[in-house]
């Protein structure tokens, strides 16, 4: 691909499709190669509005108003961010030849929802899941958990961040975790996914990443896996690496090269595993850098949202791993607009920190604001060092 200069008739311009902290940093990495940026969101001044060339404010399930936006813009590339999205339109544009889309319009559509990327991995692929079933009705859903078994998950089919997600004890908590998942969802829609909980020993994400080679062939990349912890299905620390057995690493590796061949396209892909001892189960895939992954800011000789920019515009990538690592999230702790940040010096002191602030116009109390990093010789000693950082700073109501 030849890069054009910003701003110039030759750029060669990008658009994004949600401009959260994720979004911030590959507009970031793309403008550091000379791409002209586009950031769209729901609302007005998100963190990637804050540093791209443009912003846009729709709603992007609006189909009429995103393709009107897109054929004003005329971008060269697409690249959607969030899962909230008119993926008909996508499909639509893609096929119209106005952008391409990344990876491709078929998997921004699959992965916005759990029942098509589940369907595609336990029953086209074939690939070992946790046992699942699709409801409809809160009727539907009592039969599927007593089938299924205690405890067991119950989220929307489309929903992020752990939204709606619920963790059932026995069949008297249904209604709660029923209502909840509709009440969180995406969409106003009674369809729900109710999962077998598995035993497992640890939780990855294995970042996979497909560029082009040499040759003009897809090659595919893997990072190496990032541990994480979850709390009600929100991600609160990660770290890399994760330490398992070689053969657990080589069938993590095959399942998310199976995932994301399926897939199809360029970009990076956060897989996310469950593992027990050996065995190696598919959970999710997010076909974008991973909220788990902003622990490569620290980690990797270029991050996950650098190799995504590379990916995108067909350069060369290298996932090399640097350091031990780890990060910790900055949750808002209140409720308000504008707020302010003191103890970030502090948490600065700690050897081997990082601090990101998001920049989020408004905050709430589990809203993620920011995020501490650190290096360190070992991952339990740059977690100790993320998580103390992180505790140091302090939001502060305007």
């Amino acid at each position: 691909m030849l890069i054009g200069t910003p701003l110039a008739a030759n750029a060669t311009r990008v658009m994004l499709l949600g401009a959260g902290e994720l979004g911030k940093e590959v507009i970031i990495a793309l403008q550091r190669l000379g791409v002209e940026t586009i950031a769209v969101d729901r609302y007005p001044n998100a963190p990637g509005q804050q540093v791209a060339h443009r912003a846009h404010v729709i709603e992007m399930t609006d189909g009429a108003a995103l393709r009107a936006l897109i054929e004003r813009e005329q971008p060269a590339i697409i690249v959607p961010e969030i899962e909230a999205i008119a993926t008909d339109m996508l499909l639509q544009i893609e096929a119209d030849g106005l952008a391409e889309v990344i990876p491709t319009a078929r998997a921004a559509q699959l992965t916005m929802n759990r029942e098509g990327i589940r369907r595609l991995a336990a029953e086209e692929l074939g690939l070992p899941t946790s046992r699942y079933a699709f409801v409809d009705s809160l009727e539907q859903l009592r039969v599927a958990a007593a089938e299924i078994g205690f405890p067991c998950f119950v989220k929307p089919v489309m929903s992020s961040s752990g939204k709606g997600q619920s963790r059932v004890h026995e069949a008297a908590e249904l209604e709660r975790a029923w209502q909840h998942a509709l009440d969180a969802g995406r969409v106003r829609q009674a369809r729900l996914i109710v999962e077998e909980q598995i035993a497992f020993d640890y939780e990855i994400t294995l970042l996979t990443v497909r560029s082009l080679g040499v040759y003009g062939d897809t090659e595919t990349h893997y990072c190496a896996p990032i541990g994480h912890r979850q709390v009600h299905g929100d991600y609160v620390e990660s770290w890399q690496p994760q330490l398992m057995s070689e053969t657990a690493f080589a069938r993590a590796q095959d399942i998310a090269g199976r995932i994301t061949q399926a897939l199809g396209g360029r970009g990076i892909f956060g897989v996310e595993l469950f593992v027990r001892g050996d065995a190696v189960w598919f959970s999710e895939v997010s076909p974008r850098p991973h909220d788990t992954g902003l622990v490569t800011l620290a980690s990797q000789r270029l991050s996950e949202f650098e190799l995504h920019a590379r990916a995108i515009l067909g350069l060369p990538v290298d996932v090399e791993m640097t350091s031990p690592a780890a990060s910790a999230v900055i949750y808002g702790q209140l409720d308000a607009v504008g707020i302010g940040y003191a103890g970030v010096d502090e948490a600065l002191r700690i050897p081997g920190t990082d601090i990101r602030l998001f920049g989020k116009p408004e905050s709430h109390a589990r809203r993620r604001m920011g995020v501490a990093l650190a290096r360190a010789a070992d991952v339990e000693l740059a977690r100790q060092r993320a998580r103390d950082a992180a505790a140091r700073v302090r939001p502060v109501a305007p």
